[in-house]
């Protein structure tokens, strides 16, 4: 599915991207930098009613937030990632099965890692410098 998302109304898109997900928590964001990739997870985690603020983990590598009702949100950037074995190494597989929301930047070097069913967003910039082109597709191994 494609969805056109103007990042001036980015929570519209964020709660059609929640609704697609249905029962799938573990989402890949795929794009060049400045694409909008923390953008569009920090919209998403509104939507879950995240109450932390919501950055880019580019140098903790990954963020945990919590929601109102007490659930958490993980929140991913392997860009600084030299090999998969430093992802294995902070346990990123138990993240991925703990049945919580897993947002991931540059997911390219863990790709093996991911679970069955997770969802992949590939972000492209629009014709404009607010209009953002998302090609959502589920990852089925």
């Amino acid at each position: 599915m494609t969805i056109k998302a103007e990042l001036s109304n980015i929570n519209k898109t964020a709660q059609q991207l929640i609704t697609l997900l249905g029962n799938k928590t573990i989402i890949a964001f795929y794009g060049e930098m400045g694409s909008g990739k923390t953008t569009i997870i920090k919209s998403l985690c509104d939507c879950l009613n995240c109450v932390d603020t919501v950055n880019s983990p580019t140098f903790s590598i990954i963020n945990e937030y919590f929601t109102k009702d007490r659930k958490t949100v993980y929140h991913f950037d392997f860009y600084r990632l030299k090999n998969i074995r430093e992802a294995l190494d902070i346990g990123v597989e138990e993240y991925f099965f703990s049945g919580n929301y897993c947002f991931i930047e540059w997911p390219e070097i863990i790709e093996s890692l991911l679970p069955d069913n997770c969802m992949a967003i590939h972000i492209e910039k629009g014709e404009s410098h607010n209009i953002r082109i998302l090609k959502v597709k589920s990852i089925e191994s």
